[in-house]
């Protein structure tokens, strides 16, 4: 019988509680498909960088390597700890060394739940690129606090992230319903987004049996609204793609009921799964509606 060890980073807010909650479905899992699952928690949370100056340790990312995946439950406390520290300090940084340039984003309404939206049929799947783009982190500020102060953030796409990331939307679409749209904002962002356009249009050629469309962010975020059932596989930069999947999220229902998956398609390292929503600290205590029991059953 396999066996899975899985690291558990509850984080702060509501995290914790759904570490708890998805743990005891993992457990039910391993029962009734016949594995194994070994766990160890990490404190690796705001209120760790409180008392140590850091997110994680410093050998944090040496350390998560022996794992075979990984579950994140929440990082944020802004009211103690800035987004940009919490977000830089853990979750950027755990993608970006292992290369998790992936992150999958399914949506669709779930059994037994209603979405705001008359549409019965959503079912998207988001493949947003995960380690470039808009939140590589190059920038910088002078003249910090004076009239001249200068804030500049720099978006990195290189060819081999945007081509594998392609590349591997369209090896879902073609397991899907062979359809892809690609999206940009190549009428304004005329360096970055006109090379993904370009980008697309080279990989589209090994993929002849996907059917591939390109959309402007702005004019997608309609469609998901207003003709979700002619959408499957979205790919989309890290920033495009982050939006999206709120609006995916919100249509099935809210934030709560949207997963992401953090991957290197290559193997050899673990993989990071989580939820889309955020820490929610006002909601601590009371964020898990259904509450499992060892059996497996329901409420």
């Amino acid at each position: 019988m396999n066996e899975y060890k899985i690291a558990l980073i509850p984080g702060d807010g509501v995290g914790i509680e759904v570490i708890d909650a998805a743990w005891l479905v993992l457990e039910v899992a391993s029962q009734r498909f016949g594995f194994k699952l070994a766990s160890e928690r990490f404190d690796w949370s705001c209120e760790y960088y409180l008392k140590n100056g850091r997110m994680m340790p410093e050998d944090g990312i040496k350390t998560l390597r022996q794992f075979d995946s990984i579950l994140l439950g929440a990082v944020g406390w802004p009211a103690q700890v800035p987004d940009s520290i919490s977000l830089h300090g853990l979750l950027l940084p755990i993608r970006k060394a292992f290369d998790l340039y992936v992150n999958a984003r399914p949506h669709k309404i779930l059994k037994g739940t209603t979405g705001p939206l008359k549409a019965e049929n959503f079912d998207i799947l988001c493949i947003r690129e995960n380690t470039e783009g808009e939140y590589s982190g190059a920038g910088g500020r002078v003249h910090v606090g004076t009239p001249d102060e200068v804030a500049v953030e720099t978006s990195i796409f290189t060819r081999r992230g945007v081509e594998r990331i392609l590349r591997y939307g369209f090896e879902q679409a073609q397991k899907r319903s062979g359809r892809l749209a690609s999206v940009t904002k190549s009428n304004a962002q005329k360096h970055s987004m006109v090379f993904w356009d370009e980008v697309t249009d080279e990989v589209a050629v090994d993929y002849p049996d996907v059917e591939v469309k390109r959309y402007h962010i702005d004019a997608i975020a309609a469609r998901f609204v207003m003709q979700p059932e002619t959408l499957d596989v979205v790919v989309a930069s890290n920033l495009f793609g982050d939006i999206l999947t709120d609006l995916g999220a919100a249509i099935q229902g809210g934030l709560g009921f949207a997963a992401s998956a953090n991957v290197n398609p290559a193997g050899g390292v673990p993989s990071m799964f989580e939820p889309v929503h955020g820490s929610a600290p006002g909601y601590r205590g009371r964020a898990s509606p259904i509450h499992w029991r060892p059996s497996g059953r329901g409420p």
